[in-house]
């Protein structure tokens, strides 16, 4: 069951660089998604590459953090909707679905980067 839930964990990555292609600036946020498949399946077939979930953790906090005033100011202004089209005067719809990218891939990583720590600890070498 639990590798169920790892290919839907690519699966789901693979669609939200899919969907970047029309993006602004796709190059990042496809390479942040795409960064996110190759660590799990990387953890898959049990290849401990403890740099590709680390660093991708540290860029998607820094990014987090680094956009995260615009996400408070969002909280404030009383969660205005970010799901229409992205429009002059409504510059929040990008800033807000961008800190919660790298929120959800960051904490992805995360995880896979500690999973891939535990597997390897316990795993005689």
């Amino acid at each position: 069951m639990k590798k169920y839930l790892h290919w839907l964990v690519i699966f789901i990555f693979l669609l939200f660089s899919f969907w970047q292609m029309n993006d602004p600036d796709p190059i990042r946020w496809i390479a942040i998604y795409l960064g996110v498949v190759v660590t799990v399946v990387l953890f898959i077939k049990n290849k401990y590459v403890p740099f590709i979930p680390l660093a991708g953790a540290i860029l998607c906090l820094a990014g987090a953090l680094y956009l995260f005033p615009d996400f408070f100011y969002w909280i404030k202004e009383g969660l205005p909707t970010i799901t229409g089209q992205m429009k002059a005067d409504s510059p929040h719809i990008e800033l807000v679905r961008e800190f919660l990218g790298f929120v959800i891939s960051g904490l992805t990583y995360y995880f896979y980067y500690r999973a891939h720590r535990k597997a390897k600890i316990l795993s005689p070498s």
